[in-house]
């Protein structure tokens, strides 16, 4: 079974790192400066911009 790649507010983070929002319906056309946070294993993911966003894990160094 995989992991989650999109994540709700309230969510616990599965891995440390840096998250970003994604918007959900048009996730292809990007977001206008979306918000970014940094969260350790088990923290719980903060409110996004407005309820059509989620977050998303950037890249793996991050």
């Amino acid at each position: 079974m995989g992991e989650w790649t999109v994540f709700s507010p309230g969510d616990s983070a599965p891995n440390d790192g840096t998250y970003i929002e994604i918007g959900v319906n048009a996730f292809h056309m990007g977001v206008n400066d979306p918000k970014k946070v940094r969260l350790a294993k088990g923290e719980r993911f903060p409110e996004t911009s407005n309820h059509e966003r989620k977050w998303k894990r950037m890249g793996r160094n991050s």
